[in-house]
């Protein structure tokens, strides 16, 4: 099916930023810095029958593209060119990368993300808190940890996604197919991720933390129960977590303007 592309890419590109931020908050414990196994290949869905109902259609293009399983190398060059510094594919997983971010992406709404399916590294240094009991918090020196990639969202090329997006699309949606959603349209859970990001509640700090075992967890009953997307932006602290949710409004709003006339 082809229909105009909006800023889909871009929103793909936070969700990956936003899960590497979740990888790093303290609800995982620190784990060594080895490639984690890859996810385990999937058995290839059954074709849908029926197109899906589609809500955000995207164009998708007629060039050739590598089977999913054996797409890795081309993914790894599109990335290289996209980014100008290949120094920068050192933060990212690149096995499987697409099946990767397809299954993040639609984790982000759920309670638990799984490390071993990131699609980005984890980063150096630990969880900050401060104070300890009934006054451990989160500490503001923590959130300098996800500044880099704050500042690396706010810098992205739309454009430059939104192409290497387009054309690599099918892979995509191959891979939401093979996750166990025949009749879906990955497009439209990036979307509905989307908006459950920007539903994350602003936190007044200090942000209070309990540690009843091994992870520490939020002490306030309603925030520990809020999806997994939406605890990222709470744990980056609310400066960066303004400035994901301001790029996060414009890519939506110039992807639902963008939509195609019926």
């Amino acid at each position: 099916m082809k229909k105009p592309v909006a800023w889909t890419l871009a929103i793909a590109a936070a969700v990956a930023i936003a899960a590497f931020l979740y990888y790093q908050s303290g609800e995982q414990p620190v784990e060594p810095q080895a490639e984690p196994p890859p996810p385990v290949a999937a058995v290839p869905a059954p074709q849908p029958s029926a197109e899906p109902q589609i809500r955000y259609p995207i164009e998708t293009e007629d060039k050739p593209l590598p089977p999913l399983n054996a797409s890795d190398d081309a993914v790894r060059d599109a990335l290289a060119g996209l980014l100008g510094d290949r120094s920068l594919l050192d933060l990212l997983n690149l096995r499987e990368f697409v099946r990767r971010v397809v299954a993040t992406v639609d984790n982000l709404p759920r309670k638990k993300l799984a490390p071993r399916l990131m699609p980005v590294k984890p980063a150096p240094g630990q969880f900050v808190i401060t104070g300890k009991d009934e006054t451990l918090v989160l500490s503001p020196e923590n959130y300098a940890r996800y500044s880099p990639f704050v500042r690396l969202l706010e810098a992205v090329d739309a454009k430059k996604l939104v192409a290497l997006y387009a054309h690599l699309y099918p892979l995509f949606q191959q891979a939401y197919w093979d996750l166990g959603y025949p009749q879906a349209y990955f497009n439209d859970r990036l979307v509905e991720v989307v908006d459950s990001l920007l539903d994350a509640p602003e936190v007044q700090e200090p942000i209070r933390l309990v540690r009843p075992k091994i992870y520490y967890r939020f002490a306030d009953p309603e925030l520990e129960a809020l999806p997994a997307g939406q605890k990222i932006l709470v744990r980056i602290g609310p400066a960066n977590a303004a400035k994901a949710k301001a790029k996060l409004r414009e890519i939506r709003s110039e992807l639902v303007s963008k939509a195609p006339e019926r």
